[in-house]
């Protein structure tokens, strides 16, 4: 992948004309701010009850928005990543219908994890205690198939996503007809979702076990053999990201959204810092996603610190819903329909309080840490919460999945804020200084200086709260300049 900032979307939520419109904006209107896209789910459907994260059939594109070919035609000209929902699939999937009308008669049967499966002879209080889930009940789901039969489904996040026994050869099967599709469509990254969840095993927490390392491992080299390389998407203690990150090709630093709100709102760089000088650096960086923002990443675990201590987290958690107006309380916790009850939903540029000096700092810090930038769409355009669209599907994460018209984009361009922001996007991806040496220079902790050396190149990002100092020092082979982005 090239060390180029990437831009995430998805097809039908920027722009009026799907895959085409994508391919047509990254190359007029964000010309030079991207080297690659991160498409979130285009394949069939992309409206189900998780915005294409419950897919019905992964291998084939949702014909509203394009085809095959679109894809293609994007990854000719950028990288593209795209999503292996590795831990479930749609309810509605034609497997899953045939196991309904079928049951255990159906070929498809073994291809869906349930309950007995994992615990052969039953699960105590203790057992079902242990497992580790993103919702507050239990991960199961009871079906009546067509005989009158009742099956208990694994279901990790809802119950229209239904986990599939990836060990299993018809799992098996199943995730590779995907990684061949994705590799005859010219993806050149795969994101792993929901990974850490995949491996369920009697007596633990099914979630990051030994054996879950080790299917990660055999995935990741089936899609390096098939051209491709692996980001995998984990929500989890700091630590254990790092030790991720030496096992993948890519980890997310989701550590940093929090610890950049943090900072700003004290007013003080010092876990900022700390974690930049152990952070991995094959890692891709975002402030927002599709998702919420997450905090578990800065918090502490099994009675270890974490990267902010519990009253600065809550103070975090507090100001963004002051800043918000409120709007992220609405959208946050088991009454928005969460599935992940430890993250905040909000756009980032609310969560500042709709600030541009600081929505821009925040942006240039992330520009500067080591790893490859992704820019979520509405942290692109500074999108500010949707409402209406929350109060219409009463889904939580749609405060920050607003629907883009091609006349809305154009005037979101006219901003102040998206202009100096593209500015910085471009120098980020053009300056070669940042294919050098990362550097966190020594400095007061209301001071943040971090420079990039490469040769005769350098540049330096240098933020300082006391004496209100925003700016980004460079020398190129025109010499030594200065420009300030706001």
């Amino acid at each position: 992948m090239k060390n180029q900032i990437q831009l995430i979307t998805y097809a039908n939520r920027l722009g009026d004309n799907g895959l085409k419109g994508i391919h047509k904006l990254l190359k007029n209107e964000f010309k030079d701010a991207f080297g690659g896209v991160h498409l979130l789910p285009f394949y069939f459907p992309i409206d189900g009850a998780d915005a294409g994260y419950d897919p019905i059939d992964h291998t084939r594109v949702d014909e509203r928005i394009g085809s095959w070919e679109d894809v293609s035609k994007i990854g000719a000209d950028f990288d593209v990543l795209g999503d292996i929902i590795v831990n479930h699939v749609s309810a509605q999937s034609k497997e899953f219908k045939d196991v309904e009308e079928k049951g255990v008669d159906s070929p498809f049967f073994d291809l869906f994890l349930t309950k007995e499966k994992v615990f052969p002879k039953g699960a105590s209080v203790e057992d079902i205690e242990a497992i580790y889930r993103p919702r507050p009940s239990t991960p199961f789901t009871k079906k009546t198939i067509a005989n009158g039969e009742i099956i208990n489904l694994w279901t990790t996040f809802t119950s229209n996503q239904l986990d599939i026994d990836v060990l299993h050869p018809l799992g098996e099967n199943y995730l590779n007809s995907i990684l061949e599709k994705f590799s005859q469509a010219g993806i050149k990254m795969i994101r792993l979702d929901a990974a850490g969840y995949a491996i369920k095993k009697a007596g633990t927490s099914c979630f990051m076990l030994p054996e879950t390392y080790e299917f990660l491992d055999k995935l990741a080299g089936k899609a390096k053999h098939l051209g491709m390389e692996v980001l995998v998407e984990i929500h989890s203690y700091y630590r254990e990201q790092i030790k991720i990150a030496q096992k993948v090709d890519f980890v997310y630093d989701f550590a940093l959204p929090p610890l950049v709100l943090h900072s700003i709102r004290s007013k003080r760089f010092t876990e900022l810092k700390n974690w930049l000088e152990i952070s991995p650096r094959n890692c891709v960086t975002v402030l927002d996603t599709h998702d919420g923002i997450g905090v578990i990443d800065v918090t502490g675990s099994n009675g270890q610190p974490g990267l902010l201590t519990d009253e600065d987290v809550d103070l975090l958690v507090q100001s963004i819903h002051k800043n918000a107006n409120g709007q992220s309380l609405e959208a946050t916790g088991e009454a928005a329909s969460n599935l992940d009850l430890y993250q905040v939903n909000c756009t980032f540029y609310d969560a500042l309080g709709k600030n541009d000096k600081d929505y821009l700092i925040a942006r240039a810090i992330q520009f500067f840490c080591p790893g490859i930038p992704q820019v979520y769409y509405m942290g692109l355009l500074a999108g500010e919460n949707d409402m209406e669209l929350l109060r219409k599907t009463k889904v939580g994460r749609d405060i920050n999945r607003h629907y883009y018209g091609d006349e809305e984009i154009k005037g979101c361009l006219e901003r102040d804020v998206v202009k100096s922001m593209i500015k910085i996007m471009k120098f980020r991806n053009n300056h070669p200084s940042f294919n050098g040496d990362f550097i966190i220079e020594k400095s007061d902790s209301n001071v943040l200086i971090l420079t990039w050396v490469n040769g005769e190149f350098n540049s330096t990002l240098i933020v300082d709260f006391e004496e209100d100092l925003f700016r980004i020092n460079y020398s190129d082979s025109k010499g030594t300049s200065m420009f300030e982005p706001f």
